[in-house]
């Protein structure tokens, strides 16, 4: 398998991982300078790495079905994890075309953790997951009427990592959930249970309008956190922020479209 290159997103296997932190420089460092600028430069941004917990992998055409088992998958395509039933099963399939499934499961619809693209009904999931976005995204509307644009969390994390001494962890959760927007997320979500509550990490997405998350939810049901190419290249986001998101789901998508019908993808829960 081709190395995965090393711009891209590092994964592990319960999602993200801190990089290293460069410490700013002390204060008479900085006191030295002619004429210092009124924000921290560019070179103390960190960038957190992006929360990956699924990954859609495009299995090669000459790999056999019984490779994709759990306990081969960190073997063949260096990923640690297991398959995760996440796509819909083509409701016009033969019953005889159910082997070429991986991890099928009955209901309306099946899911399954993928097989090849023509036997998958990524159309409905995609439909599906713009509907149920559109319906929370009205809910989440009325939860916060009356409150200002927040400050997403990835914006926090990034201060807290370009000077973790002078900007705790700590003080940067504070910050956040201080705000009252997402105070009035989670005051629906106390008394909100499984679908119906709101997830703090798309405040960025609410934000964006309903029907860009619409179409972001959509986007994101087929092609989850990440995408492994059929020749080991890796596509993820550089960060959890929505502009990164925005560019993997981009290529993802782009990708996907350009696959033929017997090509084959697996969802990984990492």
């Amino acid at each position: 398998m081709v190395p995965t290159p090393a711009d891209t997103t590092p994964l592990t296997r319960y999602g993200s991982r801190v990089p290293a932190v460069t410490p700013r420089p002390d204060n008479t460092t900085v006191a030295a300078a002619s004429t210092p600028a009124p924000s921290a430069p560019a070179s103390d941004v960190q960038t957190p790495c992006a929360t990956i917990r699924t990954m859609v992998v495009c299995l090669p055409d000459g790999l056999p079905s019984q490779a994709v088992a759990a306990a081969q998958l960190d073997r063949h395509f260096a990923v640690s994890g297991n398959m995760s039933p996440r796509f819909w099963a083509s409701p016009a399939m033969w019953w005889w075309q159910r082997g070429q499934l991986f991890g099928l499961r009955k209901g309306r619809p099946a899911y399954c953790a993928g097989g090849p693209i023509r036997l998958l009904d990524l159309v409905g999931m995609r439909h599906a997951a713009g509907v149920s976005a559109g319906i929370r995204y009205e809910v989440w509307r009325r939860v916060v009427h009356g409150t200002r644009p927040a400050t997403p969390w990835p914006t926090y994390l990034a201060r807290h990592l370009a000077s973790p001494a002078r900007y705790p962890r700590e003080r940067a959760e504070a910050d956040f959930h201080q705000q009252p927007r997402v105070n009035a997320m989670r005051m629906h979500n106390a008394v909100s249970y499984g679908t119906h509550r709101l997830p703090l990490q798309d405040l960025e997405m609410f934000q964006a309008g309903g029907v860009a998350y619409q179409h972001y939810s959509a986007a994101t049901a087929v092609c989850a956190d990440a995408l492994l190419t059929c020749d080991g290249y890796k596509l993820a986001p550089a960060s959890d922020a929505l502009c990164h998101r925005v560019t993997y789901l981009e290529q993802a998508t782009r990708h996907l479209d350009t696959m033929q019908p017997h090509q084959r993808l697996l969802a990984v829960a990492l």
